[in-house]
């Protein structure tokens, strides 16, 4: 049974915390960060077809090709990531989408308890924020701000 895990939201939404508790429930799993694959590994800036989707979906490919459940998090915004997200669950046995969908302000409280909160503030997360970008199936799971990370990980690893 192969299983992929989409984890997707707004910068400072909580997404990368809890595909990190996530990972860690799941030994085995293969976590994959858009900021990693795109920022650190690629330096590519975050527009259609730059290359960080191909590669993301072929280490996601590699997941599923050697039997791991894969967890994909980051902004992932359907105008960019949208088709190759549809693909890779089509190929999945079984495939789940969450979305936090909280509002600016929440984000804007959430992101100043991060470590990055020096390195950008509620001006920039206002100019990238995008609300209520749902991939639009049937099954994603839209996480509420009351989700703590445990009930988001508890959800997600299917213990709940």
């Amino acid at each position: 049974m192969s299983d992929l895990i989409i984890i997707r939201g707004n910068s400072g939404s909580g997404k990368t915390t809890v595909a990190r508790a996530l990972h860690d429930r799941l030994p085995g799993s293969l976590l994959i960060d858009q900021d990693v694959v795109r920022r650190d590994m690629l330096q590519t800036h975050d527009h259609p077809g730059n290359p960080s989707i191909d590669l993301m979906e072929t280490i996601a490919r590699f997941g599923l090709a050697h039997e791991q459940i894969v967890i994909l998090e980051g902004i992932l915004s359907k105008a960019v990531y949208g088709d190759m997200l549809t693909s890779l669950a089509q190929d999945f046995d079984r495939a789940q989408a969450y979305y936090y969908d909280l509002t600016l302000a929440e984000t804007i409280e959430r992101h100043q308890t991060r470590s990055q909160a020096g390195s950008f503030g509620p001006d920039a997360l206002a100019k990238w924020f995008l609300p209520h970008d749902v991939l639009g199936w049937p099954e994603e799971v839209l996480i509420p701000a009351s989700w703590s990370i445990a009930e988001a990980v508890a959800e997600m690893s299917g213990q709940k």
